[in-house]
């Protein structure tokens, strides 16, 4: 008896496919994994009620021209129903390129970039220069530890309301300095003295937590490679850079990067410390705030443009950051 085999496949013609098909699988999936399921399904709806719905609907507001004119809202007895309508990426043309794009979008842009830059490179350097000191041997470094995380371990806004009252133009600040005979600046009130206190404050809140995840870092470097270092003529600096750095390298990547997100996202120092007085200190998150909650009438759809626009630098700004990390790491294997 002769059996057809078919060329394509292999296979005797007429003979099922003991593989499942792709409805097949995804029942087998859950069927083999469906506990895992049920663990995770409340983790994943209070995911999509709390962070996905939100996104998709501030997506779908910048895409409209809805401010608080036109949207549906309640006035005593009587509801008013939305008016306002679809305009496609208008919002992102006006906010990038319109008349007033400079104004309202890119010298906010710039002093973000500036601002983060600055603030992450304060926290990371001050930060590694504590770890350094707290990382010895030396009578009370409990207690300066101690000390040294106050700062992060208070809450954000008693910290700027303090450092507000400090920096006013009767506080314990412009006082010491004029003790001094030295010059006081208006902190709370000239552009370059305002963007000055909001990097001092910022760095002050920011720099326990650096300081922190670095001293767990150098914890961790094998105390046998100073060793080696040491008994092969490495002075200190040697071994900083070809022992410590290198060693605290995945530790500082990762801080790095969250300090980056954090700062670009900082809302609270800086809606503490000047509210809607100073807007040349305004960073993106809290010009996009004072569109859509802090003038008459509210453009919520240019603040929820604002929102996707933060959210696409801080995505192309992560995927390149991972990428040269990754392009590093590759040379070094090498």
């Amino acid at each position: 008896m002769t059996v057809a085999i078919d060329r394509a496949t292999g296979k005797r013609r007429g003979e099922r496919d003991p593989r499942p098909g792709p409805g097949g699988r995804l029942k087998q999936a859950y069927q083999k994994h469906w506990y895992a399921y049920a663990m995770i399904a409340p983790v994943a709806i209070v995911i999509g009620v709390l962070v996905l719905y939100p996104l998709a609907y501030g997506f779908y507001l910048t895409l409209t021209d809805a401010d608080s004119l036109n949207t549906a809202r309640t006035i005593g007895v009587n509801e008013i129903e939305a008016t306002y309508k679809f305009i496609g990426l208008d919002n992102y043309a006006d906010i990038l390129w319109g008349p007033t794009a400079y104004d309202r979008f890119w010298s906010h842009f710039l002093w973000t970039i500036a601002w983060t830059a600055l603030c992450v490179a304060l926290h990371y350097f001050i930060g590694l220069g504590l770890a350094l000191l707290l990382n010895r041997e030396f009578r009370g470094r409990t207690l300066y530890r101690m000390i040294l995380v106050l700062p992060w371990a208070v809450p954000t806004f008693v910290t700027v309301f303090g450092w507000r009252f400090m920096l006013a133009d009767g506080g314990v600040v412009n006082a010491a300095l004029d003790a001094l005979h030295l010059p006081s600046p208006l902190w709370l009130e000239d552009t370059f003295w305002q963007r000055f206190a909001a990097i001092m404050v910022n760095t002050w809140c920011g720099v326990p937590f650096m300081m922190l995840s670095l001293l767990g870092g150098l914890q961790s470097i094998d105390s046998s490679l100073y060793e080696a270092a040491e008994m092969d003529g490495a002075d200190a600096w040697q071994r900083f850079r070809y022992v410590t750095l290198p060693g605290l390298r995945s530790v500082s990547s990762t801080v790095v990067l969250l300090g980056v997100i954090w700062t670009f996202n900082q809302f609270a120092i800086i809606f503490l410390l000047f509210g809607d007085t100073a807007p040349d200190a305004q960073i993106l998150v809290t010009w996009a705030y004072y569109l859509g909650f802090g003038q008459q009438p509210r453009d919520f759809a240019q603040s929820a443009a604002y929102g996707i626009l933060l959210l696409a630098v801080l995505i192309v700004f992560t995927s390149f950051y991972r990428r040269w990390l990754s392009r590093n790491d590759e040379q070094l294997a090498i």
